[in-house]
């Protein structure tokens, strides 16, 4: 007989942080440049089926290194961005995160495993196959689903919950920093900005 599971008192109250963090986005220079000069309002949505965070406009949070990292990726390979990258840029954002699932918490993994649960029922109801993440994690298609079904159901729940302005997971990624290592060389905090008014403004990053 599986043991009871204890019943804790609802945290949710606390996915409300009122932070400011910067964030760093890789992208081509006449992107960034356009952003800059207020030509672009905003940078892009990515609706990629394979988003880790679902929809959103992505940032690594305090790290223009990876950003720069992943823009030059990006230009070696197409199809980590949707739109082509000549000359790997770099831009700024200050971003109030507001209301986040913020996946570092024990509240917001918490939320995303009953989302999991809402999913697999809704794919077995009509005999269809979840999707999964691939390519070694890089592509997950299967976490962009999870996200996505939660932001339905707090909209669709007979009692309508807030929606999530931002996203915020920690991944790990590029193996050990060093031999025998625990921390890994690629480690990262991203974020998707779901409403755009959680961006406060862009900026040109400065190197030292």
């Amino acid at each position: 007989m599986a043991a009871e599971q204890p019943s804790f008192p609802d945290y949710s109250n606390y996915q409300r942080l009122p932070s400011m963090v910067l964030g760093f986005h890789g992208c081509d220079e006449s992107v960034g440049e356009d952003v800059l000069s207020g030509k672009l309002p905003h940078l892009a949505t990515s609706v990629n089926k394979y988003d880790w965070l679902g929809e959103g406009i992505y940032f690594w949070e305090n790290d223009p290194l990876r950003a720069m990292e992943w823009a030059v990726a990006a230009k070696d390979n197409p199809r980590l961005s949707k739109g082509k990258i000549k000359s790997p840029f770099v831009v700024g954002a200050v971003i109030e995160l507001g209301h986040c699932l913020n996946m570092t918490s024990r509240v917001g993994v918490e939320e995303v495993k009953v989302a999991h649960q809402i999913l697999v029922k809704a794919f077995e109801k009509v005999g269809a196959e979840l999707p999964k993440n691939t390519g070694n994690g890089f592509f997950r298609s299967l976490d962009r689903a999870v996200i996505e079904a939660l932001h339905e159901s707090r909209k669709t729940a007979e009692k309508a919950l807030p929606p999530y302005d931002t996203v915020r997971a920690a991944f790990s990624e590029g193996g050990p920093a060093f031999p025998g290592s625990g921390f890994d060389d690629r480690s990262h905090i991203q974020i998707a900005v779901r409403e755009k008014a959680r961006i406060k403004g862009y900026f040109r990053p400065i190197c030292a």
